[in-house]
């Protein structure tokens, strides 16, 4: 009896084992690559481009997660550590990366890449209060009656709390539009810096790198010209998104983004910033509202749905649903589907 007892407290103590090491998730090094960590989607895509079969490379935000809203556990900053590579797209984007950067020691610290570092960066602020002071304009052009001191004084209200909503926005992400990798022009320069410290960090495999990154260069290239020959044929240049992330593709581009929400995609709009939107359809003949799969599309077909105008997805390639990372994805076909719902939307 004593016999059959202990055997049954040992099958329980494996199996408990078992489960402890099935909760405890593995790490994801790899001892004979470079390991690299990226923060988000298109940087992952860049840099398994450029790096080929030499680098491990390890997507921080996992797919149907809306990298934004993303914060890292212990576990995986304790991996970023061990990695020889971590690269992050800076410019506020990531707002737990400076402080994660402030606590490595220079001994064990992988090598940083800012990959906007050297971009033309967007100012949040001038954009922001720009748009306010077009809008407020376009108001006054209207015939409104600014003899009442009362409606006067209205007005400078609104247009102090589009300043103040403004400097929220800019002291979320830096002051400045963390949205650089939907231009593909800002993509190749972000590849290139990816392209630099990956030969910086194993050059024993720079002509391999080089080769990567001319032919993904080369992609880029063509994607660039395909977005510049499309867009320079639509009829219309105004555009209605869902989410204030299109500014580095409109200024590239010629384009004008009217944003559902600010800079961050779950920032809610006033009801001043939607009859500014229904303004903004109205005047430009706008057909389509532009959202995303990554966050909730209730308040886009609910505004769509009072103005009479359709839907139509457009993503911010911030990160990838299951089902699209399932289908194998990149950042050139998410882009080239964009591409052909924004040419329909600006027909």
């Amino acid at each position: 009896m004593k016999k059959k007892f202990g055997l049954l407290m040992l099958s329980a103590v494996m199996i408990l084992s078992v489960l402890a090491g099935c909760s405890e998730p593995e790490t994801k090094i790899v001892d004979e690559k470079i390991n690299v960590y990226t923060t988000f989607f298109p940087l992952y895509d860049f840099t398994r481009q450029i790096g080929g079969e030499h680098v491990n490379v390890v997507n921080l935000v996992p797919a149907g997660v809306e990298a934004h809203d993303w914060t890292p556990k212990s576990r995986e900053l304790s991996d970023i550590r061990k990695a020889q590579v971590f690269i992050y797209n800076g410019a506020g984007f990531e707002g737990w990366v400076e402080d994660f950067l402030g606590s490595l020691e220079k001994t064990d610290a992988p090598h940083v890449v800012k990959a906007t570092k050297g971009l033309n960066l967007i100012n949040v602020t001038e954009v922001e209060e720009k748009t306010a002071t077009d809008e407020h304009a376009h108001e006054n052009e209207h015939g409104h009656d600014h003899g009442h001191a009362d409606e006067h004084a209205h007005e400078e209200k609104a247009t102090s709390t589009e300043k103040e909503a403004a400097h929220d926005h800019a002291h979320d992400h830096g002051g400045v539009d963390p949205h650089t990798w939907l231009s593909p022009l800002q993509a190749k320069e972000m590849s290139k810096n990816i392209f630099e410290a990956l030969v910086k960090v194993d050059p024993q495999h720079k002509a391999d790198y080089e080769k990567n990154f001319a032919t993904f260069s080369a992609k880029l290239d063509e994607l660039h010209k395909f977005y510049q020959d499309s867009l320079a044929a639509t009829k219309r240049k105004e555009i209605v998104v869902q989410h204030e992330a299109y500014g580095y593709l409109c200024r590239d581009y010629g384009l004008t983004q009217k944003a559902i929400m600010g800079i961050s995609p779950d920032a809610e709009p006033t009801a001043q910033d939607m009859k500014a939107i229904s303004d903004f359809v109205k005047k430009h003949d706008v057909k389509y509202i532009l959202f995303e799969e990554l966050v909730s599309d209730k308040v886009a077909k609910t505004l769509a749905d009072d103005l009479n105008i359709g839907t139509l997805v457009f993503s911010p390639v911030e990160g990838l649903t299951e089902e699209q990372d399932k289908a194998g994805e990149t950042y050139i076909t998410m882009m080239e589907k964009n591409l052909t719902n924004l040419v329909k939307a600006l027909q």
